[in-house]
């Protein structure tokens, strides 16, 4: 117990601490949602290059199948989430805001849409390459909401190795439950997915970090784990941006990932919890990331659930399941109140990085008025990487990108924790986001 107490006192610096939501859906048991008659797979849905076709307009595909294949390394291979037609390969909504080249997949009707588990691998026997192309090939992205390929995480550079995993379940953003769900249902192939990482990379222990907040995925899990075995759940105060790697690892094992480095540097890999259950389930019965768990939530929605959603599903069709929207819904929201973005139409996809869809009333969604900057330096102190965003903030509303370099713009985690402090209601976030894109620009070009 002195332990306990000893890590719940340490934690990370800094952070907020937002008002939670999560009473709507943390006891709602997962359910699946039905088929729709049409999907839409951009082939750009994660940092890296987007996948390439490998299907022709008019082909018929079955559930599972591939549909496009890594367009680089840092990229993975697509496949369809039904059985049915493929109807387009063009421009199409994309929940960024922009228009992307997707495939357009038409369900056929009269298909069962059962999948055909394929046998275990034999994944003691595999080498870490292999491991590598596995993770590639079957689509999985850190499913948290960044959306990075997972599989880049594993290659390591000579003389690198990963002595511990740690599993992310801390799921700090006020109104998402889907990783809470996952670890309460689904906790043998959390650990089953743990297990492999641990052999393949060689590992020496793993930690399963979750907040307070989730006593019941505390408990589940405990009582699964071999007390003297490599595994180890380890109970975090609720804060805000806890979920973010490096505070985590923080929170954790009380080290520092520098400026410039990566987990891995220190010998750490870190892994959301759907990410390490999604491994599993390629391993084991050869079911790509054709589907996830999705939060829908927000007084805006009339039922608000968590949902086993195809990849592809339009938004206004998982929020037609769940009752539709009250008549004072002004904003939907894809992931989390404080990370995620509002969208531009309900047509838009469901994407592997979709965590949450939050469906905001007029009253949820008051923006407060913006004034100029009074220097209370509330966003320093609560910045966890330890920026000055009001500073960022200027120097992105000039449009001076280039300088913005200089105090380590790119450290910014966009967790948004400036923006919930700001009493002068500045977007500060918004503004540094849009900043980073832009210096992202001709990196996304050749990535």
């Amino acid at each position: 117990m002195d332990a306990l107490y000893t890590l719940l006192r340490r934690g990370f610096r800094h952070g907020v601490h937002p008002e939670e939501h999560k009473e709507r859906t943390e006891g709602v048991p997962i359910q699946r949602m039905p088929f729709v008659g049409r999907y839409v797979l951009p082939l750009g849905q994660h940092l890296g290059a987007p996948s390439k076709p490998v299907v022709e307009v008019g082909e018929r595909v079955v559930r599972g199948q591939l549909i496009a294949e890594p367009g680089a390394f840092v990229s993975t291979s697509l496949h369809s989430p039904v059985t049915g037609w493929v109807r387009a390969i063009a421009s199409r909504r994309h929940p960024g805001g922009l228009f992307a080249r997707s495939i357009e997949i038409e369900t056929d009707p009269y298909a069962t849409q059962r999948l055909t588990p394929r046998p275990p691998l034999a994944w003691k026997a595999l080498s870490i390459t292999d491991f590598i192309a596995e993770v590639q090939k079957a689509g999985i992205v850190g499913m948290g909401g960044a959306a990075f390929p997972a599989h880049v995480k594993y290659s390591l550079p000579d003389g690198q190795h990963i002595d511990n995993v740690l599993v992310n379940g801390a799921e700090c953003e006020p109104f998402l439950t889907n990783d809470h769900r996952l670890m309460v249902e689904r906790p043998d192939a959390l650990l089953r997915g743990i297990e492999i990482l641990l052999h393949v990379l060689g590992a020496k222990a793993a930690t399963i970090g979750v907040e307070l907040n989730k006593p019941d995925a505390i408990s589940v899990l405990q009582r699964r784990i071999d007390p003297a075995g490599p595994v180890r759940v380890v109970p975090l105060r609720v804060k805000y941006p806890q979920g973010a790697e490096k505070m985590l690892i923080k929170a954790i094992y009380d080290q520092e990932v520098r400026s410039g480095e990566l987990p891995r540097d220190i010998g750490i890999v870190v892994n959301n919890v759907g990410t390490v259950v999604a491994i599993a389930d390629w391993l084991d019965s050869g079911v790509p990331l054709i589907e996830r768990v999705v939060t829908v939530s927000g007084r805006g929605v009339a039922k608000p659930s968590n949902l086993i959603v195809p990849l592809g599903t339009p938004v206004r069709e998982v929020l037609r399941f769940c009752g539709g929207l009250r008549d004072d819904t002004v904003e939907v929201v894809v992931g989390g109140p404080m990370m995620g973005t509002t969208v531009s139409s309900l047509d838009v996809p469901v994407l592997k990085g979709t965590s949450g869809l939050l469906a905001f009333t007029r009253e949820e969604s008051v923006r407060p008025k913006e004034y100029p900057c009074i220097r209370c330096g509330r966003c320093v102190e609560a910045c966890p990487a330890f920026l000055n965003p009001s500073r960022l903030a200027r120097l992105a509303k000039a449009r001076m990108f280039g300088e913005m370099k200089q105090y380590a713009v790119m450290d910014c985690i966009e967790c948004g924790s400036c923006t919930y402090s700001c009493p002068s209601g500045i977007p500060i976030v918004q503004l540094i986001r849009t900043a980073k894109s832009q210096l992202r620009q001709p990196t996304r070009k050749t990535a």
